[in-house]
């Protein structure tokens, strides 16, 4: 769901790992290199991943109509993202995340394509960020803005807006607690507003307890000299754009991603990554651009898949974790 990536853009930033020590002496935002080097994978600053899934087969409608039962025969993405910060002042963060995918699926007969049976896409998003650290009721607050747009490889085509605001009502060296909201400014949202909870809980026996919702829910260990092995659920979602004649269609589905990560320190702040489960897409739509996502024109649904990614990060403005 593009919605809930774009929530997780401004909420990256928020230094969780180092917010207890960085209240003490007011300077947030220059903690947040750290956090976003050490806590959110996606949005490290330079990353690329490659994803690929099992063969699945999926049922479709095309404007309520029933299609025949299908099957995707094999399904690739490559991503790339970018986090570069212009501004880091004491209570003040300008940033710009930069997003492209390239995703290809073939599938035993036509679906999205008008001619043959191969489909692939590109999609790139572009947004900047505005980040306000200030005190209420004695809490850390944090207030984003951000504006984005986003397309594919013919044109640009949408402009967004999101407004975050939340408080972090606990930060000690084994727990931290961060509640909020964020706003969206895009008549395509599925939802206008949503609530953000961002919870970590270290145990004595070194496992950690992390969780981020909607977007994930996962516990994880540092292992060996420089890895780290998390378990549990990600969110993650595919869109693009359609052209057919003189309209413009957009693509987007919710996938669910559980089962096992592995990172490790490579060195020289390059961080590797491995990931591996069982993917479930519980919502797949085809919509006209103009219109929003709840009046589609084609939906699928699919059963669930195994799936397999590697990825390597490069945080040359993080924190790299200790060797």
């Amino acid at each position: 769901m593009k919605t809930l990536r774009k929530v997780f853009v401004p909420l990256a930033m928020l230094p969780l790992k180092n917010i207890a020590s960085a209240q003490k002496r007011d300077s947030i935002p220059l903690k947040v290199r750290a956090f976003f080097a050490d806590k959110f994978p996606q949005t490290r600053d330079f990353n690329i991943d490659y994803t690929v899934t099992t063969p699945y087969q999926f049922s479709s409608k095309l404007q309520g109509a029933d299609l025949p039962d299908n099957k995707v025969k094999s399904f690739q993405q490559l991503k790339a993202n970018a986090n570069i910060y212009f501004i880091k002042k004491k209570n003040l963060l300008l940033s710009t995340t930069l997003n492209y995918r390239y995703t290809v699926f073939n599938t035993e007969a036509p679906v999205l394509s008008e001619t043959d049976k191969k489909n692939d896409y590109h999609y790139h998003s572009e947004a900047v960020n505005l980040s306000y650290f200030t005190k209420l009721l004695n809490k850390t607050a944090i207030y984003t803005a951000t504006a984005s747009v986003d397309g594919s490889d013919r044109h640009f085509e949408r402009i967004r807006g999101m407004l975050t605001a939340s408080v972090v009502l606990k930060a000690t060296p084994k727990t931290k607690m961060l509640v909020g909201l964020a706003g969206f400014i895009d008549p395509s949202a599925q939802i206008p507003l949503l609530p953000i909870f961002t919870y970590e809980n270290r145990f004595n026996n070194g496992w950690v307890l992390d969780i981020l919702l909607p977007k994930k829910l996962l516990i994880r260990k540092d292992i060996f000299a420089n890895g780290r092995i998390s378990l549990g659920t990600e969110m993650e979602n595919t869109s693009f754009y359609i052209y057919r004649n003189t309209r413009t269609y957009e693509f987007r589905q919710l996938e669910i991603n559980s089962g096992a990560i592995y990172e490790h320190n490579l060195g020289s702040n390059f961080i590797g990554t491995l990931k591996t489960g069982i993917r479930a897409v519980p919502q797949a739509r085809v919509f006209d651009k103009e219109e929003s996502f709840k009046d589609y024109i084609f939906e699928a649904s699919y059963k669930p898949s195994f799936y397999f990614n590697i990825g390597v990060s490069y945080n040359p403005f993080g924190k790299p974790r200790a060797k």
